[in-house]
């Protein structure tokens, strides 16, 4: 099995990946994007991968190499992503030459902090506790709690999961919403996709962390502001195309949701001139709720096991979904 992967994933993971048993032959693409091979210099025609690993740090390095060598490879069986979404095109073009996909939810523990911290942020009023003390002002203010609150997770995997579980903690309701329903052990109340309007209106946060697909595209449209609860809080840790941004705006206006906390943006980089920056009802972040200090070391993991799984000819983990690629 001949492996491609980024340098300086290799170098954290080499002496898991020299453990494992099998035929292995690794592929190696430096910072810069050069191939080699055994001491053997390819290009992307030559390099022919079985497998190839595109690791997050491998967005801003090698990347290019790892997808073009992908795409031209002649025998390619498998693709792992660093990446927890894959509506990414190119995704479904390795696919589509007959590629399994796998996925990354090192992230899960990071973006779930994530939402925890911003909702608990805007609930405890924490930008008005500091101007106060900036202003040496002795003002008591009161603030929300979220025990006893709802939360309504539309997208309930890896990531949803782990929010529920962080907000159960601290005293929520957790409703769910994920394709196939049923039960979950983290759940009071389990939904399906058609089930979201008549769950809206009693969510105190609702929180996006459902793939981008046709079924998803703009799910959070003038109709679902409309029956959010007056208090409500929106939080996107999705794609940006989840969202409405005209309708959301014109909600945020009119108070419901009475705030926003978005990671995620149809444009991205957001633009200079985007009403969103300036928003009093708005918290944002560009894209970075995966960036959390545990992040890597997850997602490496969840490779050398899916890769010793691949070895050994078991079933692999979080194998992506077709409905989920960008088609």
């Amino acid at each position: 099995m001949r492996l491609m992967i980024y340098e300086p994933a290799l170098r954290r993971v080499a002496d898991r990946i020299s453990a494992l048993s099998g035929d292995l032959e690794l592929v190696v693409v430096g910072e810069g994007g050069a191939i080699t091979c055994n001491g053997e210099t390819l290009d992307p025609d030559t390099a022919q991968p079985d497998v190839g690993w595109f690791s997050a740090d491998a967005m801003g390095g090698g990347g290019r190499a790892i997808f073009v060598s992908m795409l031209k490879s002649q025998k390619l069986a498998w693709v792992h992503t660093g990446a927890a979404g894959v509506d990414n095109p190119v995704w479904a073009q390795l696919v589509d030459k007959g590629a399994v996909l796998t996925t990354g939810h090192g992230q899960a523990l990071c973006i779930a902090e994530y939402v925890l911290a911003e909702v608990l942020g805007h609930y405890q009023r924490l930008g008005e506790r500091r101007a106060e003390q900036a202003a040496h002002r002795w003002t008591r203010l009161p603030f929300r709690e979220i025990a006893g609150t709802e939360w309504l997770i539309v997208g309930f995997g890896a990531i949803g999961q782990g929010v529920a579980e962080r907000a159960k903690g601290f005293g929520a309701e957790i409703v769910g919403v994920r394709r196939s329903g049923g039960a979950h052990p983290l759940a009071s109340r389990m939904g399906a996709l058609a089930d979201l309007k008549s769950l809206l209106p009693s969510a105190d946060v609702v929180v996006l962390s459902t793939p981008l697909n046709h079924e998803t595209r703009h799910i959070a449209d003038a109709a679902f502001f409309a029956v959010m609860k007056p208090g409500s809080v929106l939080v996107n840790v999705g794609r940006g195309d989840l969202v409405d941004e005209p309708a959301l705006l014109a909600a945020l206006e009119k108070g419901v949701p009475e705030f926003a906390v978005l990671d995620v943006f149809h444009d991205e980089p957001l633009k200079d001139d985007s009403p969103f920056w300036d928003h009093p009802k708005v918290a944002l972040t560009p894209h970075a709720s995966a960036f959390g200090s545990g992040q890597a070391v997850r997602n490496d993991a969840i490779f050398v096991e899916n890769l010793r799984r691949r070895l050994a000819g078991e079933p692999m983990l979080y194998e992506a979904d077709p409905r989920d690629l960008g088609r």
